[in-house]
């Protein structure tokens, strides 16, 4: 068993899904050592901050959606992910939350499973972060993955693609930072986001301790070259990674994205 140690991370208030701050605990797995460790995720640390980033490669790697359970509600869990067990659950790389959802753990944005689309895109104005617009879609089908703004896939993508989920904000716009996040902000949580490098990699980050955006941002384009990436959310960020015994728990989810090794058949 891969060495980990359980850190329960408290915050102050609850804003639903879409907001930074929570009022439980969460628990998060972390690496012991700070090393990298075997398989699609690998622990760093970026200007002082320690962050464990997951990569999926196309033709290695199949990304996934994932909202209900067998009984058509929301799994709400990674764990109740993991209960599934459908054939494909065992090539499972890793799994993290996919978004922002309202009180029943529907999404709030675009969204799209195995070529259906449940929701619709959100372009409208509002509080909370996934309203600091712009935000954005991550979306894609077997072997190719994109992360464009709302307005941007809105103009450009007619063909509905297999699977998407929106949220917001985006963080890298284009390789340049999303306008109204500062460097630093005063605003700092457990965050988690994804992002696209240029050889068409997607990056999947959680951080391991509160993080401004501004941080966050520069990690996914600096350090992982990422000219588009879009935050998931906060505090609740989750990740099930197998291989390094790490399952997250604490909080009520809502859709996933799930990312196996040559699946063939959805999860």
């Amino acid at each position: 068993m891969k060495a980990i140690w359980v850190s329960l991370i408290l915050a102050m208030t609850i804003t639903g899904c879409g907001g930074d701050t929570v009022s439980k605990p969460v628990a998060q797995g972390k690496i012991s050592d700070g090393k990298s460790f075997a398989g699609t995720c690998r622990a760093a640390v970026f200007e002082g901050s320690e962050f464990t980033r997951c990569t999926a490669v196309p033709g290695r790697q199949a990304v996934q959606t994932k909202l209900n359970g067998t009984s058509g509600s929301p799994l709400r869990s990674l764990n109740a992910l993991e209960r599934l067990r459908t054939k494909s659950n065992a090539a499972v790389a890793f799994a993290v939350n996919a978004g922002m959802y309202d009180d029943d753990g529907r999404p709030i944005g675009y969204y799209v499973e195995n070529g259906e689309r449940l929701k619709k895109l959100n372009q409208k104005e509002g509080g909370g972060n996934f309203h600091l617009l712009p935000n954005g879609v991550f979306f894609g089908g077997s072997d190719k993955w994109e992360i464009r703004t709302a307005d941007d896939f809105s103009d450009t993508i007619t063909k509905r693609p297999m699977f998407a989920t929106q949220s917001g904000p985006m963080l890298v716009i284009n390789g340049k930072f999303h306008p109204k996040i500062s460097d630093n902000g005063e605003s700092v949580n457990i965050r988690n986001a994804v992002g696209v490098d240029a050889q068409g990699r997607a990056h999947f980050v959680i951080s391991e301790v509160p993080v401004s955006f501004g941080r966050l941002a520069r990690f996914m384009r600096d350090e992982l070259g990422c000219d588009n990436a879009l935050y998931l959310d906060g505090t609740v960020s989750s990740l099930w990674y197998p291989a390094g015994d790490r399952q997250d728990t604490g909080y009520p989810l809502g859709p996933l994205i799930v990312v196996t090794n040559a699946a063939k058949e959805p999860v």
